[in-house]
């Protein structure tokens, strides 16, 4: 007898879609038939589509930045994830500048995400490591961590790593079977000026700047035969320059995330009253890159939310600098995101993750053995984004009009969310082992 058979759905199975029955025993998926079984619970799916669970790899739950922290914690950010179907996050260590440091970083983080009811893991993240890249690698390979982050910038806060340390670690991925994530942006490029409001945000942090830098990281990658994934690139002058000059490394060896926010907003939201609120690094951009990012959706790998929210007092701010940079959507990304590109979304938030950040098999797919992490999805239900489940006192998705809606959530056999309502949940801490 198995523990619980979702019956009648259509099943996302290898890009299409099938009508079957699947049955999970022991947080597993241990039968896919068009046959009907015994089971202990059974939820009717007719008319539904089922899909893997969706795969965050770029939140910041609990993130201190100094004088604020963000809104969400592991539980509330990772409960508003859970609503949109999202059954494992990535979130970030706090960055560190040398191997000895890695290990107290981690069991720092996880013990705050204990109260995840979702499955988490985390990427390292480096500050300035000068002369400790060996060691660092060494350390990630021990505590099984593939994924290191970097930042091109935030020099003001020593968080910069500079070309040397970078063509040094992109030189030992392939090796050492890991995988390089780079914040980027030309620090040289970026205008630090004190009197800058909100309306200046665009040239704060120029367009240009993560043009010119994430074309020479990409050479980077080529030359030094490395692997290296573009966190939340904002521009379609960017994406369409990769595509241009980098065709050969890109999906390979190079690979692209992206956020909703990008596609749904443009610069225009600074000039705005409450501009303050659309605040991140890097910022929205003109209304004609949004609209040449749309167009080459297809290049992107990887939807993630960045989610980082703080509060409308925090961040009602008349000069720029005194501005906490983030906004939140892992409630809202996959309902968001389809209802612009349909099914073309749905491996850019589970198989694509899952395969890059060293998830795969155990994530990202509907098939046996793997984890039984499902969405039920009710493709005809219409609905107007309010409050939602973020403890952060705005969305800026408000009153935007959906169809299309999560119904349920499945977390390693067990529901989160059943019929929109939140039944509990305690994740799991994963390891993580990138395949080539």
């Amino acid at each position: 007898m198995y523990d619980l058979g979702i019956i009648n759905g259509n099943l996302y199975i290898d890009g299409k879609y099938e009508k079957l029955n699947l049955y999970i025993t022991n947080e597993k998926i241990a039968k896919i038939s068009n046959e009907t079984y015994e089971c202990k619970e059974s939820y009717d799916a007719e008319n539904k589509k089922v899909f893997p669970g969706f795969i965050d790899p770029h939140v910041h739950f609990e993130l201190n930045v100094g004088k604020y922290t963000s809104c969400d914690d592991f539980y509330t950010g990772s409960v508003s994830a859970a609503y949109g179907g999202i059954t494992t996050i990535i979130d970030f260590l706090d960055p560190i500048a040398t191997g000895i440091e890695v290990e107290k970083a981690l069991n720092t983080r996880k013990k705050l995400a204990e109260k995840s009811v979702i499955d988490y893991s985390f990427h390292v993240t480096i500050r300035n490591p000068i002369d400790e890249i060996d060691n660092i690698v060494d350390e990630m390979r021990r505590l099984q961590i593939p994924t290191v982050k970097l930042f091109t910038t935030y020099s003001e806060s020593d968080r910069r790593t500079y070309d040397k340390e970078i063509t040094k670690l992109l030189g030992l991925t392939k090796e050492n079977n890991i995988l390089v994530l780079a914040h980027i942006e030309n620090d040289d490029l970026i205008d630090r000026n004190p009197a800058f409001e909100v309306k200046d945000l665009p040239k704060s942090r120029c367009s240009e700047s993560e043009l010119k830098e994430a074309l020479k990281l990409a050479s980077f990658t080529k030359d030094f035969n490395g692997r290296l994934y573009m966190v939340h690139l904002s521009s379609g002058n960017t994406l369409k320059a990769l595509v241009e000059y980098y065709p050969d490394i890109l999906n390979k060896d190079f690979f692209v995330e992206s956020c909703p926010h990008y596609f749904n907003f443009s610069s225009d939201e600074y000039s705005k009253a409450n501009g303050f609120l659309y605040v991140m690094a890097p910022p929205l951009r003109t209304e004609e890159e949004r609209k040449l990012l749309r167009a080459n959706f297809d290049y992107i790998n990887t939807i993630g939310t960045d989610h980082c929210p703080f509060s409308i007092k925090e961040k009602n701010k008349d000069k720029l600098s005194n501005v906490p940079m983030g906004i939140g959507s892992v409630e809202h990304s996959f309902n968001i995101m389809y209802s612009i590109y349909k099914d073309k979304v749905i491996d850019k938030m589970t198989i694509g993750p899952a395969k890059i950040h060293g998830l795969y098999p155990k994530k990202g797919i509907l098939a046996l053995g793997s984890d039984a992490d499902i969405v039920i999805y009710d493709p005809l239900a219409t609905y107007i984004i309010g409050e939602d489940h973020s403890t952060c006192d705005y969305n800026i998705y408000a009153g935007k009009e959906i169809t299309g809606r999560i119904e349920s959530t499945i977390s390693r056999g067990k529901f989160i969310i059943k019929n929109n309502e939140f039944i509990g949940g305690k994740g799991k801490y994963l390891t993580r082992k990138i395949l080539y």
